[in-house]
């Protein structure tokens, strides 16, 4: 209690004391904040004053900017034109110096006056007669390239470098490159083309010609190189014009040359002689693809421009390859005879055929690889197509021919009979050729489909899809520059330009196998191959049944001239067999199973009779035709 009450007490004291020195303090705050009030309003009229300042001194250093700006702007017009005058003075002297340097002849004090007046020229474009000033020193630039021009083609026909850089720089300063490089390809192109006149009329073929004309090409590429560096700024373009510029005014011209080339060829040998000239300017285009490999960004679009004036002249025989494939394996398809006066030659000729045939094919697959990179794919399966069916059908004509000469539509004449296997043994050596057929075919297909993949497969894009044809066709269409950074050796593509339907369905056809995996290309000839198959087995069938007609004409002759009653049991002595009958009749059953032949209802009832056992014939007889039974019983020595 005593504690609390002293705190209390003391709180008290406290608090009192506090109170006092508030209240003998408080005029001193009362006086301190007045001062700041006072002090407050004397710094916004000081701040109101700056404002004031600041605003009119930017009003007297607008008005004085303005004035600077003013003098600059006079001071600029009176630059230029004290400068338009001082060339004025100076285009004036330099244009009365003009003539008298001309007599000098001294080319290099001519261009550095011109080269100056130019300078002048350029601050006079406002003059009134500045066209006339143009006109004038165009005129003064010609008189100087007329002086020049003979220094120049011998410059560039000695290849002198120093000389050659002078005209150069001088060229560039006049603004005149493209007519000293006309200077240049004028001599150098007159050089090659002289060559080329001098081969075009020798007494070379055109294919050689050709080759040896590439060559001076491909050298005077490399020379020419090494000489431009040193000269030129673009030394890769400048000699690819050179090359382009001449290959364009060859005469007489490639396609010119290529075509009648060929209408000298006899037809079989067209081809070939494409091949050779496509294959020659082949050679000299993966020459000059290593050549320029290094520098395909130097000038993309000259080279594609060189790439097409090399190629285009094969692009229309490239377009029409499958008729003149078709003309040429349809020659020699017929150049190989099937049919032969012996049966047993026809059937020679028949096997070594098949050999011949998938030699052509594939000859054909080779010539489309070459001459068209395996994008006239469709030409050379319709050509295929051509050959085949020829092919079945002289096969077919020839197995005709063997019915006849083995007399296998006759019926059976009174002669006496002598049994002779000849024929099937001939029908099966023909229809073991039509196995080896279709086995080399199923296995040409597949060959064909994986080298077309294997080659046309490249200009596939991951991309394609078959529903995306019309914005191929609108890209194709008008897309004729080469891509940026890939080579325009690789990427030129004749179809794409020459005929964007037919190279649609290139890509259709190739998108079809690279998705299916499967080879489907010849299915027309595939089944006539194996109607063709068919065709041997019945001529098979057919040779051994006639020894069955033979011998049973020889048993019934009675029967066969209809003297024979339904019941009526035959006498006539059976004929003398090289086996005895159930051998005989084992012999044809094995020979039929072996050959999986379906006879007809009439020989399935022969076959049914020969087969039955002696105690079960009887009752095999009782549904089939009486006087066949009769004659079937006669034949194996039963009692019926």
């Amino acid at each position: 209690f005593f504690l609390s009450l002293f705190f209390t007490n003391f709180s008290c004291q406290v608090e009192s004391k506090s109170s006092i020195q508030a209240l003998q303090n408080m005029p001193r705050v009362l006086r301190d904040v007045e001062a700041l009030k006072q002090e407050a309003s004397f710094l916004k009229e000081q701040m109101v004053l700056v404002k004031e300042d600041i605003r009119k001194f930017e009003q007297d250093t607008v008005q004085s900017m303005q004035v600077l700006v003013a003098i600059d702007q006079v001071k600029s017009r009176m630059q230029l034109s004290a400068e338009a005058l001082q060339e004025a003075d100076k285009w004036s002297t330099l244009s009365a110096d003009i003539e008298e340097t001309f007599k000098t002849q001294d080319f290099a004090v001519i261009s550095s006056k011109l080269t100056s007046m130019q300078g002048s020229l350029a601050m006079l474009v406002d003059t009134p007669d500045y066209s006339d000033k143009c006109v004038h020193l165009e005129a003064l630039k010609n008189r100087l390239e007329a002086l020049a021009s003979t220094q120049i083609v011998s410059t560039f026909n000695s290849m002198a470098t120093d000389q050659a850089k002078l005209f150069v720089k001088v060229f560039s300063e006049m603004d005149r490159m493209p007519q000293l490089l006309a200077y240049y390809y004028k001599c150098h192109k007159g050089q090659l083309l002289s060559s080329w006149v001098e081969l075009s009329q020798s007494e070379l073929t055109v294919n050689q010609q050709l080759s040896e004309f590439y060559d001076n090409l491909l050298s005077a590429w490399h020379a020419q190189i090494h000489w431009t560096s040193q000269v030129f700024k673009k030394p890769y373009e400048v000699v690819t014009v050179l090359l382009i510029q001449t290959l364009g005014n060859m005469v007489p011209s490639v396609p010119v040359c290529v075509s009648s080339a060929l209408e000298r060829c006899d037809p079989e040998g067209r081809l070939e002689a494409l091949l050779e000239l496509h294959h020659t300017t082949s050679t000299f285009t993966h020459s000059l693809e290593a050549a320029t490999l290094p520098h395909l960004e130097a000038n993309p679009m000259k080279l594609c421009e060189l790439v097409c004036v090399l190629l285009e002249p094969y692009k229309s025989y490239q377009l029409q390859y499958g008729e003149l494939e078709e003309v040429n394996l349809l020659i020699q398809i017929s150049a190989v005879p099937l049919e032969h006066g012996e049966v047993m030659d026809c059937v020679q000729e028949l096997s070594q055929s098949v050999a011949k045939l998938f030699s052509l094919a594939g000859g054909a697959v080779e010539r489309c690889v070459r001459l068209s990179d395996g994008l006239a794919v469709r030409g050379l399966l319709h050509a295929l197509k051509a050959l085949f069916t020829k092919y079945v059908s002289d096969f077919s004509t020839t197995l005709q021919s063997i019915r006849r000469k083995c007399k296998l539509e006759e019926m059976p004449t009174s002669s006496v009979f002598q049994e002779d296997w000849t024929a099937f043994q001939n029908s099966v050596r023909i229809i073991a050729t039509c196995g080896e057929l279709l086995r080399q075919f199923g296995a040409f297909e597949q060959q064909l489909s994986n080298k077309i993949l294997g080659t046309a497969g490249k200009y596939l894009s991951e991309s394609y899809s078959p529903r995306s044809l019309p914005a191929i066709q609108e890209v194709s269409s008008s897309d004729r520059k080469c891509p940026s950074g890939r080579s325009p050796w690789q990427e030129y593509n004749y179809l794409q330009k020459g005929n964007t339907a037919e190279y649609n369905g290139v890509m259709e056809l190739l998108y079809s196998l690279k998705a299916t995996g499967a080879s489907s290309l010849l299915a027309e000839p595939r089944a006539a191959l194996t109607r063709l198959n068919q065709q041997a087995n019945r001529l098979a069938f057919d040779s051994v049944f006639l020894q069955i007609k033979h011998q049973i004409h020889q048993l019934l002759p009675s029967y066969q001239s209809g003297d024979v009653g339904p019941g009526d049991r035959y006498t006539d002595d059976l004929p003398t067999f090289s086996l005895s009958p159930q051998e005989y009749i084992k012999y044809l059953s094995n020979v039929m199973d072996a050959l999986g032949l379906q006879p007809s209802r009439s020989l399935q009832n022969i076959l049914a009779l020969l087969r039955s056992r002696p105690e079960d014939y009887r009752q095999t007889a009782k549904p089939l035709p009486r006087r066949m039974a009769s004659t079937i019983a006669a034949i194996r020595g039963l009692d019926y």
